[in-house]
């Protein structure tokens, strides 16, 4: 069942486009401060870690997080708009749960320079999008689809992070 605050929307009303604009601002502010992590640490400690052979190049990475990053925002744009009460509360509340575990991944594993910490960490963060999802399906189907591959890409991130362990254990 969809909990729709307005069963219409206006998409491009000016409350749509600034809810649009603080979710783009929001998703893109925590990928800041997952960059301010990791930037300083690709060279030469990321670098010179041994890394499995189905690692992507360092170029597929902030392309897949920009697209992810859009898809998160375009998915609590359509939630802000597609509901109300407690319902919003909580999505909203699981989306910043699983945000902020996003950047802090970042801190855990080139901040700290531990992929151990960054495993630890890794765990709770892909749960926490699970929970988003679940809170976001209720709401509006879309918003949710849109967090597939965000759950994709973390799943993998979890096999890449357990594999690096591994490899420099």
């Amino acid at each position: 069942m969809t909990m729709l605050a307005n069963p219409r929307p206006r998409w491009l009303s000016p409350r749509s486009l600034v809810a649009l604009a603080a979710a783009l601002a929001i998703c893109f502010g925590a990928a800041q401060l997952g960059s301010i992590a990791t930037q300083p640490n690709l060279a030469p400690w990321y670098a010179g870690l041994e890394k499995p052979w189905f690692n992507p190049p360092n170029v597929a990475f902030p392309i897949a997080w920009s697209i992810l990053f859009a898809l998160m925002a375009v998915a609590l744009w359509r939630v802000v708009m597609l509901s109300e009460g407690a319902a919003r509360r909580s999505a909203l509340t699981a989306f910043a749960v699983q945000l902020g575990l996003n950047a802090l991944w970042s801190f855990a594993f080139f901040a700290a320079r531990s992929p151990l910490l960054g495993m630890i960490e890794i765990v709770p963060f892909f749960l926490s999008i699970l929970w988003t999802v679940a809170r976001f399906r209720p709401i509006d189907r879309v918003a949710a689809a849109l967090l597939y591959p965000y759950v994709a890409w973390v799943a993998f991130a979890g096999v890449l992070n357990a594999a690096i362990l591994v490899l420099n254990g």
